[in-house]
């Protein structure tokens, strides 16, 4: 990943969403949107703090049928890079098929790129209320993303839809909406990888045609838990320097926790929160998980 720190400050906008500058620019987010997808491409789509990294971990554990030496070698930037990153069209040129690519762009910048291509899609998302409180703490960490002031500063700017990557709420129904129409995309959440690890990495894995014996989805579920992920230098992002992720004021991975939003929020905040969901999700019948009750906790996990 290399760094032009002449960049932090900067802010690109693209089709009325702020994306930081650091690593975007005008070229490189329009490279992604006319990208020229391949039947064998596997694209990994979601909003920030939604399990990304997750769902890279698992899909590269797939793949690689649970050995876990590519994901314990290579940066998941290079394994799986960012379409619209500026430094990521040259390294697609050279990653031979089939390709794992990353996107946090909306459906409504990608649909046409994908329009006719037998690309696999896996729609990766969290509940909105541990999302802000996630990203809220990225923040903090990312010296590429602006102060994000006080928490219900950011809630407002978040439920407004003006924060960097632009509004959840689009970005969740534009992706969500396409389940019946495009067949090649798949939704998982990281409630169901939270609570049912192993399941979700057989879901993943009939979904990619990539079926695996149980000795490999165990080996998928031990790579690809909280614990080993955190100390995983290849996707924890402690390679990053401290210039660009401050890692004395937390952790990229920090609880990985289901309901952690319950230690953010004041009542008044959910109610405003559940009235603005309420608002921009009319006529979406995704239910979302809040909370996992303890015992219902996954015993890997």
């Amino acid at each position: 990943m290399e760094s032009d720190m002449s960049r932090l400050e900067v802010t690109e906008t693209f089709h009325g969403v702020i994306f930081p500058g650091y690593l975007h620019n005008q070229e490189s987010l329009q490279h992604a949107v006319t990208f020229s997808f391949q039947d064998t491409d596997i694209l990994i789509v979601s909003y920030p703090k939604s399990g990304t990294t997750w769902m890279q971990q698992m899909v590269t554990l797939i793949s690689n049928r649970g050995d876990p030496h590519v994901s314990q070698t290579v940066p998941n930037w290079a394994r799986t890079p960012w379409l619209e990153h500026h430094y990521s069209a040259d390294l697609l040129q050279t990653l031979i098929g089939p390709r794992i690519i990353t996107t946090h762009l909306f459906h409504h910048m990608l649909g046409h790129a994908l329009q006719g291509s037998k690309t696999k899609v896996i729609y990766v998302s969290r509940n909105p209320k541990d999302t802000v409180v996630s990203f809220y703490h990225f923040h903090k960490l990312a010296n590429f993303l602006p102060d994000g002031g006080s928490f219900e500063e950011f809630l407002n700017q978040f439920l407004e839809g003006t924060v960097h990557f632009g509004s959840w709420f689009d970005h969740f129904k534009g992706w969500t909406s396409q389940l019946g129409a495009m067949t090649n995309l798949l939704h998982v959440t990281y409630e169901e990888m939270s609570k049912d690890l192993h399941g979700a990495i057989k879901k993943v894995s009939s979904f990619l045609q990539c079926p695996l014996v149980e000795e490999e989805v165990n080996s998928c579920v031990r790579h690809c838990n909280f614990s080993s992920m955190k100390e995983n230098n290849m996707i924890n992002y402690t390679l990053i320097p401290h210039e660009i992720m401050d890692h004395s004021k937390g952790f990229f991975m920090r609880r990985g926790e289901v309901g952690d939003w319950r230690n953010m929020f004041t009542e008044e905040m959910n109610q405003q929160f559940d009235k603005v969901l309420q608002e921009k999700l009319k006529g979406c019948s995704i239910a979302f998980v809040w909370e996992v009750e303890e015992e219902e906790i996954d015993e890997h996990h």
